[in-house]
């Protein structure tokens, strides 16, 4: 029997390879504070949560370090690495002027489609923030930005922003869980607003400023005044 072109297609979509498929698993978890800065976890251990051979567990443990989201804390640990307030300082600058040059880019270039599926990531980020499911918050604060910085067609900035990504996000899960989703920052009605003005300038702002008081946050649960 002679396969219909889509079944074609469905049958020779390529599959993710094991050792990618581990990755972007135990990345997750870091963005997301699944692994709290400066816990230790062991090789042997991350290959037993995850499931997964240690092949592709050392894989994508190297490739994270890489990424400055794991440091080796020898005999076979690894920890997420706790930030300094100098680190914070140095994040929150690189952060807002990536991320406004991202949003600038982004916001000349989106359609009414793209700004409707931002808005309804900003919905379900309501909801999680009026619940309190910190969870839930974080996935859809990481999804509006990620969708809006796609649209800037900017590959390498977008890269960059992803590790810085991976920097600070294990810290505003521990903020959540100290200050509690009602008080977490939320400018992207104001970044919407702004897109569906078409003013880029506006938008770029608008994360600008969310970035500001979202890394105003870390810096405050660092240094103890929160």
């Amino acid at each position: 029997m002679t396969k219909k072109p889509m079944e074609h297609a469905v049958a020779e979509r390529p599959r993710i390879p094991a050792h990618e498929q581990v990755y972007q698993r135990l990345r997750a978890q870091i963005l997301f504070g699944e692994i709290a800065p400066g816990q230790a976890v062991t090789i042997q251990g991350l290959t037993a949560a995850l499931d997964a051979g240690m092949t592709p567990v050392r894989e994508a443990i190297r490739r994270l370090i890489s990424d400055g989201a794991l440091i080796f804390q020898g005999n076979r640990r690894v920890s997420v690495p706790v930030l300094t307030l100098a680190d914070v300082e140095e994040l929150s600058y690189l952060r807002k002027t990536i991320e406004y040059q991202l949003t600038y880019r982004a916001a000349q270039r989106l359609d009414g489609a793209t700004i409707d599926r931002l808005q309804a990531v900003d919905d379900r980020l309501d909801i999680a923030i009026a619940t309190g499911d910190v969870a839930a918050y974080l996935h859809q604060n990481y999804l509006f930005h990620a969708t809006l910085y796609a649209c800037a067609h900017a590959p390498i900035m977008a890269d960059l922003t992803d590790r810085l990504w991976l920097r600070f996000g294990p810290s505003l899960r521990v903020v959540c869980g100290r200050f509690g989703t009602r008080n977490l920052p939320d400018r992207h009605k104001d970044v919407l607003d702004a897109l569906r003005a078409s003013d880029a300038q506006a938008a770029a702002c608008a994360i600008v400023q969310d970035v500001d008081q979202g890394m105003q946050q870390v810096t405050a649960m660092l240094s103890g005044t929160g």
